[in-house]
């Protein structure tokens, strides 16, 4: 059967995966937006929908002052005896902790703390119902990966602690999971940290306290010496076998949109069929490689793919897919149903202003080649700016607004990159009822429109992908481009948000 990678596209990176029955969930890391860690549910594993959010409390997520970049770091879920379990790392607010639900939708248990350094935890339950935390961490300056029993309920460590492993030789050994198949205990590892060397190996003992050799066919998913593919930087893998005795792996990757090693979507989720050899050891994809088009025996057909978003607010309900930056201030979002629109009370803070909140909603690119546009009020708008942002993060976005200054209206555009922000365009427009503004994207770069209502289109700027791709961010960061609406120090009425995967020249949609 048919299906299209990646099968979870735009910034969804460190994808996890458990089974129960014939349901699969998949989580995701979320860094500093806000609600944390979605949860994807599917039955064919290549059509997947998000149906919520695991950290959608403060007392869950904080994330005050966090970093771009920092927060929410590579969660694992598992499930065992009627619970989900979700593990992960906060690197902003006390580390690694854990939490629980009977339902994966939820709602989810507060966080129980778990007193150990590193990212990147996972749990395993053995035979005899013994529930296993194992993450990466540093002990003396050897960095590997660290194995003790644990409460998953409560965090409480069960066991002493033990550096099982420093992996196969590869930087940044990290995302580590633990399986268990025909008596041997596997540990499944990242190295080559999260660029252009990243690669998943494999070891497996007769104890899960080692020692564990590493399989011969190493790396066991790699692009390494693929530069001339799109799919580039495999691994941070999880696997799961399904109702038919398959297995599968899902692990992240970027498309690059250029020759020039660049991406811009961020790391996605992808999907490879699994095989054993006959020794035992388990190889992802075609010799540890992947296509966009794949191939497998998925347990039930793909169906067509579409990740258009046509959000009307008069509904009174926001998709789930919007996320906010950091944690937000619900006043600032008024969904008012009777004027048929999304009100953004904009507040003093600006999309550029680092650990902050701005009044903004963002939901992932999913393409490269896409158009979205919002409709907003002109003549109710008080805001300095309200809009629409092709937005990375608080040094790395293009904006496209209007804005009420002096009891004038304007249509501007502005480029923020590194620490250069310089407002491009500033057009006076009538202000007699609502405008809309615009993105069309594609593999080199956005285009920004605004539209009247009876005129035509015009368009205001124009800005290249380079300006927000995660290989040229001035720290090191892990996202990728969303799309935002967004208020500053002012009110606006949003009457609706649309966005659309438009025609790739490269492979058919």
């Amino acid at each position: 059967m048919i299906y299209r990678n990646p099968v979870i596209p735009g910034y969804h990176p460190d994808p996890s995966i458990c089974r129960v029955g014939e349901d699969f969930y998949i989580v995701n890391s979320t860094f500093e937006f806000f609600p944390g860690v979605p949860v994807f549910h599917s039955r064919n594993l290549a059509n997947w929908e998000l149906i919520g959010y695991v950290l959608n409390r403060r007392e869950q997520l904080e994330l005050e002052g966090c970093r771009n970049s920092g927060g929410i770091y590579a969660p694992t879920i598992r499930y065992h005896e009627g619970m989900f379990y979700m593990i992960t790392t906060n690197v902003t607010w006390k580390g690694n902790f854990v939490v629980h639900s009977e339902r994966p939708e939820g709602p989810w248990s507060d966080p129980a703390w778990i007193d150990q350094n590193g990212i990147d935890p996972s749990l395993f339950w053995d035979d005899d119902g013994t529930c296993y935390y194992c993450s990466n961490g540093r002990n003396d300056g050897v960095r590997g990966i660290w194995v003790f029993a644990i409460d998953p309920m409560t965090g409480r460590i069960l066991s002493d602690k033990k550096m099982v492993s420093t992996g196969c030789g590869g930087q940044c050994t990290e995302g580590p999971h633990i399986y268990k198949r025909n008596g041997y205990y596997y540990l499944m590892v990242a190295e080559g940290g999260t660029e252009y060397q990243h690669h998943e190996v494999i070891l497996r003992s007769d104890s899960i306290w080692g020692p564990y050799e590493p399989c011969p066919y190493n790396p066991i998913l790699s692009h390494q010496n693929r530069k001339g593919h799109e799919i580039q930087a495999t691994g941070h893998a999880d696997l799961v076998e399904d109702q038919n005795g398959n297995w599968w792996a899902v692990f992240l990757a970027y498309r690059n949109f250029s020759h020039a090693l660049l991406h811009n979507l961020g790391r996605e989720t992808f999907l490879a069929p699994v095989h054993w050899t006959e020794d035992g050891w388990p190889i992802i994809g075609e010799n540890g490689q992947t296509e966009l088009l794949a191939d497998a025996p998925l347990p039930a057909p793909a169906l067509p793919v579409c990740y258009d978003l046509n959000q009307d607010f008069s509904k009174g309900s926001i998709d789930l897919r919007f996320e906010y930056t950091r944690n937000p201030d619900m006043a600032l979002f008024e969904l008012n149903r009777e004027a048929g629109a999304l009100i953004l009370h904009g507040s003093e803070i600006t999309l550029s202003q680092p650990g902050t909140s701005p009044t903004v909603l963002s939901v992932q690119q999913p393409a490269f080649c896409t158009h979205v546009e919002v409709e907003l009020a002109e003549d109710t708008l008080t805001a300095a700016r309200a809009g629409l942002s092709a937005y990375y993060n608080n040094d790395y976005h293009y904006d496209i607004y209007l804005s009420n200054q002096d009891g004038k209206l304007y249509v501007g555009f502005t480029k923020a990159v590194h620490d250069m922000t310089v407002e491009i365009a500033r057009i006076p427009v009538k202000g007699s009822g609502r405008i809309v503004l615009s993105i069309d994207s594609d593999r080199v770069g956005y285009t920004f429109r605004y539209q009247e209502a009876g005129c035509e289109a015009i368009t205001i700027g124009s800005g290249h992908n380079a300006g927000l791709s995660t290989e040229g961010t001035k720290t090191m960061t892990f996202t990728g481009t969303m799309f935002a609406i967004f208020a500053e120090q002012g009110d606006a009425s949003f009457y609706r948000f649309n966005m659309s995967e438009t025609k790739d020249p490269v492979y058919e949609q």
